[in-house]
């Protein structure tokens, strides 16, 4: 009863590898892992780290050992991205770092992560949003010419509604499903495209075919305030359900208990689209980081209610690019965070970047071409990638070049900037084999994860 527990949140937006991410961190605390960045481990103090009973009722476990089993196959393939919230604790035995703690024996910590959708996160923003504000900028949003070809037929459709007609149940059936195609399309069809939401029409999981999702924005545009029968009225009642029955329990019960974040970010997707992707991707980023209850921990916070007191923003994927390119992703990334980061620390938070790969997929060479050495990636393409005219089946190793990272972190972020003209293969996982005869399980390959691991929990285990 008497050990501490450290809630720590692990989210990010669509595939920024949260469930790797996770994995990876449990298998290294509880196996053992190669990990000479996090210091607590590193000097030899942690005696050892197990898994404890769930503990939380009322929230789903996170299912560490299926995907572990995924990532052990003779054909290794990555775990299915996160789809509802889950949870799980660890019990970290440790020795500390001061003599008079020491005196007292072996200290303990529980560390309970939170894993949440990203999709889930971007219905955050909402709560201090009007159903007419956030109709105004999905509308605006539909309309631009990187969704306007997923939008046609919901645009087409709201666009012969009377938002001052009487209600009508079919109308808001057919508007929510045709919003929600729209939204599945664009994010199928770009997923660094980022949207206003609401996130659980992208990922309704228990809620699907509920009457809190049959509703959608209506263009408003001069439109005298609604009659209480009208369809805006209904939509925008729906609207307001939505957040008081699905977006503030969620803060309520899980978002706002949390002490600790990870926010995992691609980067280099949107790098590779052009200036126009980040910066959609910092406005989607700075609109949810805005309701990020950050400031320092205190004893108060028994009283005013628990504050996140570090943050951190990981850019994904750093196996992606040769170690060259490494602090110029973090250099992107801490550009498009900014103004988010100052929001934190002025409230006392400690934030900071990092870019990280929790499980790394392949390993560094050099290449000559043409009398030129260049610095490349190696790995095993998962079936159907291609580079050049070749098809892979998953089998073979191949030798990419990805390209070179901008050295100016600002001018990657201007609207006009050009495509990095970076070339991404996605790569098979290594295989992540069980513990030996002797109880030893083989350490995982990681760019960085120790870092993240001392930055986020380091100070509790001193």
């Amino acid at each position: 009863m008497m050990t501490p527990t450290l809630r720590l949140g692990v989210t990010g937006l669509s595939r920024a590898g949260k469930t790797v991410f996770i994995t990876a961190l449990i298998r290294n605390l509880v196996s053992g892992g190669r990990l000479p960045f996090f210091f607590p481990d590193a000097e030899g103090r942690i005696e050892r780290a197990y898994l404890e009973p769930q503990p939380d009722d009322a929230v789903p476990r996170f299912d560490y050992e299926m995907h572990l089993a995924t990532l052990g196959h003779d054909l290794p393939d990555w775990p299915e991205s996160t789809r509802r919230l889950s949870q799980l604790r660890i019990t970290i035995e440790y020795r500390s770092g001061s003599a008079v703690r020491r005196m007292l024996g072996a200290s303990r910590l529980n560390l309970d992560v939170v894993d949440y959708p990203g999709e889930w996160l971007i219905d955050l923003p909402l709560l201090d949003k009007s159903y007419e504000a956030w109709s105004a900028e999905a509308v605006a949003q539909a309309r631009d010419a990187r969704r306007e070809p997923h939008a046609k037929a919901w645009l087409a459709f709201v666009g012969g509604l009377d938002p001052l007609a009487r209600k009508d149940e079919q109308a808001a059936l057919e508007g929510a499903r045709l919003y929600a195609d729209y939204l599945k399309a664009a994010r199928a069809a770009d997923h660094v495209l980022h949207t206003t939401g609401p996130g659980r029409f992208l990922m309704p999981g228990d809620l699907a075919g509920s009457p809190l999702l049959t509703f959608c924005p209506l263009p408003l545009e001069g439109r005298r305030s609604p009659p209480r029968a009208s369809l805006a009225a209904m939509m925008a009642r729906r609207f307001e359900s939505y957040k008081a029955h699905v977006v503030r329990p969620f803060f309520r019960d899980h978002f706002s208990r949390l002490d600790r974040q990870i926010v995992l970010v691609d980067v280099l997707g949107p790098l590779n689209q052009g200036g126009e992707a980040l910066a959609d991707l910092q406005r989607a980023l700075d609109a949810v980081l805005g309701v990020f209850r950050t400031g320092a921990s205190s004893w108060l916070a028994a009283l005013t209610g628990r504050r996140i007191d570090k943050l951190l923003f990981a850019a994904t994927k750093a196996d992606h690019i040769h170690s060259s390119s490494h602090d110029r992703l973090e250099a992107i990334l801490r550009v498009i965070t900014e103004r988010a980061m100052g929001r934190a620390s002025a409230t006392g938070a400690e934030v900071g970047v990092q870019a990280l790969a929790a499980l790394r997929a392949t390993r560094e060479a050099e290449a000559r071409i043409d009398d030129e050495l260049l610095p490349c990636i190696v790995g095993v393409p998962l079936p159907g990638e291609r580079i050049g005219n070749r098809t892979f089946d998953g089998r073979e190793q191949a030798a990419v070049f990805p390209g070179d990272l901008p050295s100016d972190p600002h001018q990657a972020l201007h609207p006009g900037a050009a495509p990095a003209g970076l070339h991404f293969v996605r790569f098979r996982p290594p295989r992540v084999l069980p513990p030996g005869v002797d109880g030893e399980a083989p350490a995982l390959p990681h760019i960085r994860l120790d870092r993240a691991l001392d930055f986020l929990l380091g100070d509790w285990l001193a």
